[in-house]
């Protein structure tokens, strides 16, 4: 079970002055079950990487494999492989049209065929999912919900669908942290209770040291680096560097510590490791 890339390359706009090469012949594999962020510079590639995934655009060479299945291909067969793959863009309260909350998480597993008792089922898991009580939210407007409530209706829609991948594009733009927070809080509650696969594109080395096993850096439309996230913080620095992206802050802390002399080990890439880290060290417990 996977989402397979081969030498896939992409350009915007061809045949004019502006024509841009996007992606460039890039192949990766995605395993169902792992949690990958993808990070790299404003034009690396990640964001029509992303939407290759699921079809939204097609390739102009190279194929991709959903589940063994060429999603670009005619037929109900690569259909169904589409529909495996959820997407939830940058700023997703915008993909949010119902005239109720409802309506709006419905539309999802209505398109894909189910019942109308299946898709109140899923309704309701997935609002349960997102922390949003269904008698008090399923028959209001959406467009009266707060920012951060917003975007939990367009996650729960996606996560109706049910998906094998779920694709993450800067989920907590914009959100103030106790937002951001839960918004991860749900996405980890659905990544860890149907053990999907969830890709992460973020501009936040922080967001990715904590949540992904994975890091892909993009550059100039090729993965520059593929590995696991705390192996790439701890080893490729002036690599992501040369890309335009940076360590976590959380990284040069713990190298400042250990420069003052505490015994902070060299993988420490999350907050709670390194306040454990620092306990040990100061031995406060």
């Amino acid at each position: 079970m996977s989402i397979k890339i081969d030498n896939v390359s992409y350009t915007y706009m061809k045949k004019t002055p502006y024509e841009r090469t996007a992606l460039n012949e890039v192949s990766l594999t995605i395993e169902k079950g792992e949690y990958v962020a993808v990070i790299g510079h404003t034009g690396s590639g990640k964001s029509t990487l992303m939407q290759h995934f699921n079809g939204l655009l097609n390739p102009d060479s190279g194929s991709v494999r959903v589940d063994g299945i060429d999603i670009n291909a005619k037929g109900e067969q690569a259909k169904s492989a589409r529909g495996r793959v959820g997407m939830v863009f940058q700023y997703p309260e915008h993909q949010i049209f119902a005239e109720t909350v409802y309506e709006d998480i419905a539309f999802g597993p209505r398109n894909k065929g189910f019942s109308e008792e299946e898709a109140e089922k899923q309704v309701r898991a997935a609002m349960k999912f997102v922390g949003l009580d269904y008698e008090s939210y399923a028959k209001r407007s959406p467009f009266q919900l707060s920012g951060g409530q917003m975007r939990r209706v367009a996650i729960a829609g996606v996560v109706a669908m049910a998906p094998d991948y779920l694709i993450l594009d800067e989920p907590s733009a914009g959100l103030d942290p106790s937002s951001r927070d839960s918004i991860f809080q749900e996405i980890s509650r659905v990544y860890k209770k149907r053990e999907i696969a969830v890709i992460l594109v973020t501009h936040s080395m922080e967001e990715a040291a904590q949540y992904a096993d994975r890091l892909l850096v993009l550059a100039k439309g090729k993965i520059a680096v593929d590995g696991k996230t705390h192996e790439v913080f701890k080893s490729q620095r002036d690599m992501l560097k040369s890309v335009g992206v940076d360590v976590p802050q959380t990284v040069k802390l713990a190298d400042v510590l250990r420069e003052q002399g505490l015994a902070i080990e060299a993988d420490v890439i999350k907050p709670s490791e390194l306040v454990r880290q620092i306990i040990k060290a100061k031995g406060w417990r």
